[in-house]
């Protein structure tokens, strides 16, 4: 078997090291990622646009960045790569083919990443599972059958799988924590504003939605912020605070004492599993002994308004995304180019009268202003990221009943239909069973990271899910180092993997990993 045999002993920043002495070339880890997709993929369909021959050519000359010549994975949402099909998981825009890369593209090629391939995600990034109708259901690495999460699951999948080090994510509602949380590995949502959205928009859903990485490393992932941080994004609508330095230095720190606050009640309507509880209940003691306060504490929420306002702006984000789309494609859509749920959403969105989104719009605000309140006493909350273990490809989809109403709806344009009492409640209820957390710090705009402690009884990872104040990425990631060293992730290996040696069997914990 040729390739690089010592891949999986290094993190990006390891790869890009051994590169700067000559160790290996970019091209050599570049055959070697490709060697590795094509060894998994058929198993997980994680990858869904090869890009070979541009990442062999890339790699003849890597460039000077702090990851230069190390295989990077590109979601197939949002970020635009010049030449490559752009697809959102979308049937309709299938032929899409930019002209242009976006600005966090650049930024990653200044980087020295070497785009190798694009990612799979759920139509639009609106479910938290990736199985789109277009390319079909990523699988987990730890089991088939479970989903990888989303909307982010391709890269997540392949990160956990140890086909690349780390991979490109976006979140607006948990779709990087969702993934790092089902896969096993560690995902950061930064704060709003701290990364690019141009040149193309100036925000995602309200401002929802951001974009950066899933990885093994928490340094990998700190650094690659570092590398895309906005500077001088143009029309850019935020500032987020500037950092005291550089994210990667506040890996290597102590982050003294902090103060934790432990929420187990939901931001959104749901009902959690015990085994998901437990697992909070493991994370909260391990902070404990590494000596900081943790007590039980929850920002006031109306949880049934929040649900309700996020829907509301998500939909008619929806709504808007599939007019525009006329653009790009060059004729309007129908019911037959989106998956069923996409279009009644956007149906859904057409309802409002601009009074209402932007009276839901301020009700959100007033929750970020409350929650920012409370982190004046709090540097983190501590919450589960999701609130089940990774459940089977179509668990959110609609019984077969109400999946035919909705069709004959989507076929008919019958948007006054998606008001009638509990249609909406129910399909979101389902939704929010799954993620009952992570949407909070997308409305308020805060950091916020699911790191991967918990291992359930049947092997199955549980994320733990870390939320920081406005602009403070900073004592998340000092955080997140101290517990990687503390319980160290890097070495568990799914069983569904790209590893030349073949992996240990997993070990079954209750607890640490």
């Amino acid at each position: 078997m040729s390739g690089f045999a010592e891949y999986d002993d290094h993190d990006a920043l390891g790869l890009a090291q051994l590169v700067r002495r000559g160790e290996v070339s970019a091209t050599e880890l570049v055959d070697e990622c490709i060697e590795r997709i094509e060894r998994v993929n058929g198993s997980l369909n994680a990858v869904v646009t090869p890009m070979y021959e541009r990442a062999r050519d890339a790699a003849e000359q890597p460039g000077e960045g702090p990851f230069a010549g190390v295989p990077f994975l590109v979601k197939d949402l949002v970020a635009s790569v010049e030449g490559v099909r752009f697809t959102r998981g979308c049937r309709f825009y299938a032929n899409d083919i930019p002209d242009h890369d976006s600005e966090l593209i650049r930024r990653y090629r200044a980087a020295g990443l070497v785009l190798v391939a694009k990612t799979n995600t759920p139509e639009l990034g609106l479910k938290p599972m990736t199985e789109p109708v277009l390319h079909g259901p990523t699988q987990n690495p730890w089991r088939r059958g479970r989903t990888a999460g989303g909307s982010s699951g391709g890269s997540g999948a392949m990160v956990a799988a140890r086909v690349v080090p780390m991979a490109h994510g976006g979140d607006g509602g948990g779709s990087i924590r969702i993934p790092a949380s089902c896969c096993g590995v560690f995902g950061m949502k930064p704060t709003r504003g701290r990364t690019p959205a141009g040149p193309d928009q100036s925000e995602g859903w309200y401002g929802f939605a951001i974009e950066h990485a899933l990885s093994r490393s928490v340094r990998d992932n700190a650094a690659l912020l570092d590398a895309t941080a906005s500077r001088y994004d143009p029309g850019a609508p935020y500032a987020p605070p500037a950092p005291a330095g550089p994210f990667a230095d506040e890996c290597t720190r102590d982050p003294g004492k902090l103060r934790i606050a432990v929420c187990r009640g939901t931001h959104l309507p749901g009902q959690p599993e015990p085994a998901v509880m437990r697992a909070l209940d493991d994370a909260a003691a391990l902070c404990s002994e590494l000596g900081h306060q943790v007590d039980e504490a929850e920002p006031r929420i109306d949880s049934v308004q929040l649900a309700s306002d996020y829907l509301s702006l998500v939909a008619v984000a929806v709504a808007v995304d599939i007019d525009r789309g006329a653009t790009i494609v060059g004729r309007r859509a129908t019911h037959r180019d989106f998956e069923t749920n996409t279009w009644n959403l956007g149906l859904l969105g057409r309802t409002f009268d601009a009074v209402t989104i932007e009276a839901a719009r301020q009700r959100l605000q007033a929750v970020a202003r409350d929650v920012g309140r409370f982190f004046g006493d709090w540097d983190v909350l501590l919450t589960p990221t999701l609130g089940q273990s990774p459940p089977p490809h179509g668990s959110l989809d609609s019984p077969p009943l109400m999946a035919r109403a909705e069709r004959v709806i989507a076929a008919m344009g019958l948007s006054g239909l998606m008001k009638l009492p509990g249609l909406v409640e129910r399909v979101s209820g389902q939704v929010y069973n799954f993620i009952p957390w992570t949407p909070l710090a997308n409305i308020t705009g805060q950091p916020s990271m699911s790191v991967p402690l918990h291992w359930s009884d049947d092997d199955m990872p549980q994320g733990t899910m870390f939320t920081g104040r406005f602009g403070d990425e900073a004592t998340l990631y000092r955080l997140a180092a101290q517990l990687e060293k503390a319980r160290p992730w890097a070495d568990r290996i799914p069983p569904i993997h790209a590893c030349r040696v073949a992996a240990a069997e997993p070990v079954v914990s209750s607890g640490s990993g």
